[in-house]
């Protein structure tokens, strides 16, 4: 065979592998999906959420293999990483889930996952989240048969340190009213924002990730994929709703 054959051949070969490979990644059940053009209009800036296993999972649904829908149940917290962090700031890192217990029916959003105040702009920049912890970090756990949830990531530059929960926000995480807390401290846009899907491991995978947006009244630059609940729950008197719904989503969870 001529030289001119065989790079014919070589060409011809090398293409047909690419061609397998990409469509074999296409393929991979472990493949992190991309989110919707709906929820990932949410994700702003260059924030990234990584976890023990998983490569950054901003803007992704986390896969449904090698078991990291249980996994991330159990992990420690994520390295949040925002590299365009300004070195002379003050952040404020804060992890919701508005889908408790479900997208649908979202009596407990926002369920308050991660809050975190006064961490330095150069940790920051490499993902140390140290600061005031005023909400220990807890991981996502959807309910079973409540379909995907979304679990939010929202960084804030702070111009005050003095920031704090109610003394009725610390009974339970569940039901927080976000935007409220948010006015409180004159917090209007955040820096930087993501998020990422999953579902509980014992429940099938959809179809297809749902629409509906980013996250109900939370803050966001426009575009965000704003998108409010057609039933809104009456306030309960006192502390009664948040304690019960906190008392039930943990007993789903178990």
């Amino acid at each position: 065979m001529g030289w001119t054959m065989r790079l014919v051949a070589a060409a011809l070969f090398l293409g047909f592998t690419v061609v397998v490979t990409r469509a074999q990644v296409r393929l991979s059940p472990c493949a992190s999906t991309p989110l919707p053009d709906e929820d990932a209009s949410f994700c702003k800036g260059s924030l990234e959420v990584s976890y023990t296993e998983l490569e950054n999972i901003s803007c992704k649904v986390v896969p449904n293999c090698d078991n990291y829908r249980e996994k991330i149940t159990s992990w420690p917290p994520p390295l949040v990483k925002y590299p365009e962090a300004s070195e002379s700031a003050t952040y404020m890192l804060v992890m919701v889930d508005p889908d408790a217990p479900s997208r649908s029916t979202p009596l407990a959003r926002f369920w308050r996952h991660w809050l975190v105040t006064n961490i330095a702009g150069t940790n920051m920049k490499m993902g140390k989240i140290q600061g005031q912890e005023l909400s220990p970090y807890q991981p996502p756990t959807p309910p079973p048969r409540t379909g995907l949830h979304r679990y939010q990531f929202l960084i804030y530059i702070l111009t005050t340190q003095n920031i704090s929960l109610l003394p009725q926000e610390t009974v339970s995480p569940g039901a927080w009213q976000l935007d409220q807390f948010l006015t409180r401290f004159n917090l209007k846009e955040p820096a930087a924002a993501t998020q990422f899907m999953t579902q509980n491991h014992m429940d099938p995978p959809p179809v297809r990730a749902p629409g509906g947006g980013g996250g109900g009244n939370v803050q966001i630059p426009p575009g965000g994929g704003s998108s409010e609940p057609t039933y809104k729950p009456k306030q309960a008197s006192g502390l009664a709703l948040p304690v019960c719904i906190h008392i039930a989503h943990h007993l789903w969870s178990g």
